[in-house]
């Protein structure tokens, strides 16, 4: 299956993607997370009654497939190239020894075909493609070898950096959560139609460049092994999203460097999965202090 969230009369709206068209489930649950919660077979059997309500994909206005996670967990310098590009290895040219964690806010990420904002407090917004894990089934100490039964499912992130904030110090949240700065979607693919999570390959294009190709196989810290070590530290809940980490070819690292500016197009492609697509525009003018702009 695929699940979608979108906007619908000015209300969030949720459902499975059938064909052209969305079986519309906001009435049955109030959310994707109340969905997972009762489970992929309930949502497939609702998706499945005669009667759904259903709404036509096409001039939807798109959410992040979990509009409102409890949590958004982001593993950095998870593939072995770009620790190298970044200049990040331990001491000896070792890998890491333990994942690099961060997180996002739930407004610093916007759906597919939403116009991400380049910030007006810098020049250096740089594009990282990622393949995002959801928790259908939350827990705490989750061990490595059942940590796959947890995953609802997969989707594409653009979990984007803006580089000068995330360097003022060792500390990169400032960088990484920049208002409407990221995307996620377009939908989230359940588990059971993905299979290994590590055949996955992940592509970012920037004008139709091909500027990332990454396989998930080459991840440092594979799925199940982030699985385990964020839930030592933290509970997993349904719906919350762990971003496993942008393979090598981040604009910084280029020669010379390549950051995004209004007027740019990026896509996040992962086949088998989708591939998420977002403008580039300038973050808008606002008075001091107003929120909304």
């Amino acid at each position: 299956m695929k699940l979608i969230s979108f906007l619908e009369a000015g209300r969030n709206a949720w459902g499975v993607v059938r064909d052209t068209d969305v079986v519309v489930l906001t009435h049955i649950w109030p959310d994707v997370i109340a969905g997972l919660e009762a489970g992929l077979d309930e949502i497939a059997g609702a998706a499945q009654a005669d009667g759904m309500p259903c709404r036509p994909l096409a001039g939807l206005q798109w959410l992040p497939p979990v509009p409102a996670p409890g949590k958004i967990l982001c593993v950095g310098l998870n593939y072995g190239r770009h620790v190298a590009e970044a200049g990040r290895a331990e001491a000896g040219g070792d890998l890491p020894a333990h994942p690099s964690m961060f997180v996002r806010f739930a407004d610093s990420v916007v759906g597919h075909r939403e116009a991400v904002w380049k910030p007006r407090a810098s020049d250096r917004f740089d594009y990282e493609g990622e393949l995002a894990v959801v928790i259908g089934r939350g827990g705490r100490h989750i061990a490595a070898q059942d940590a796959l039964s947890h995953v609802a499912g997969y989707t594409c992130m653009a979990e984007n950096s803006v580089r000068d904030f995330q360097k003022h110090n060792a500390q990169v949240t400032p960088g990484k959560n920049f208002e409407r700065s990221g995307a996620i979607g377009p939908w989230l693919v359940t588990a059971d139609e993905v299979g290994d999570p590590s055949r996955l390959e992940v592509m970012s294009r920037l004008n139709g460049e091909l500027m990332q190709h990454g396989q998930v196989s080459d991840l440092i810290f594979p799925i199940p092994e982030l699985i385990a070590y964020i839930s030592a530290f933290t509970p997993l809940s349904p719906g919350d999203i762990i971003a496993t980490g942008t393979p090598e070819g981040v604009g910084s690292s280029r020669k010379p460097p390549r950051f995004m500016v209004a007027g740019d197009t990026l896509e996040v492609d992962i086949p088998g999965i989708g591939k998420l697509v977002n403008t580039v525009a300038d973050e808008p003018a606002r008075q001091q202090g107003d929120a909304h702009g």
